[in-house]
């Protein structure tokens, strides 16, 4: 019940701060931590993206997710990090605003795919945000995958749960 009533107001406060046209990322508690292990978790039923310094959450953002149970759950790691990733499927490349993949790709572990299969990415459609619509991958606004893209190192701890 606790954990129900702060992922309903966390999606509020993200609602509202997105509302008003500030930053998707919406700053927990005044913490300051120290940091020695940051690591992601991903709730597909609420689609939210958490980034946590020391078991600290820090940022919240929403995301998009696999319809039905076509993203993957466990624990994983991120694989790789690429700026502008090409849209191999239809050869649409990288920066391109046709490109379903966004500004950039932070491939997830997921065992026999190198990190190539699924991962956090932006998005051309910024109207999937918030639902179960993908093929297994966890989209982000292109900003706020930028943002991560920038604050979390290949090798991450990823934390993906229903």
């Amino acid at each position: 019940m606790k954990n129900d009533l702060k992922r309903l107001l966390m999606i509020f406060i993200y609602s509202l701060v997105a509302a008003i046209g500030m930053t998707a990322a919406v700053p927990h508690a005044l913490a300051a931590p120290i940091e020695e292990e940051t690591s992601i978790l991903i709730d597909k039923s609420s689609h939210i993206l958490v980034v946590y310094v020391n078991e600290t959450p820090v940022y919240t953002f929403m995301v998009a997710t696999g319809k039905g149970n076509l993203t993957p759950v466990g624990e994983f790691r991120i694989a790789n990090k690429i700026k502008h990733p090409w849209y191999n499927r239809k050869s649409i490349p990288g920066g391109d605003k046709r490109n379903p993949l966004g500004t950039r790709w932070l491939g997830i572990s997921i065992p026999n795919t190198g990190g190539y299969r699924y991962g956090i990415h932006g998005t051309n459609r910024p109207y999937s945000i918030g639902q179960s619509v993908s093929s297994g991958c966890i989209r982000m606004l292109n900003r706020d995958v930028e943002f991560i893209f920038k604050h979390i190192p290949v090798g991450t701890r990823v934390v993906i749960q229903d």
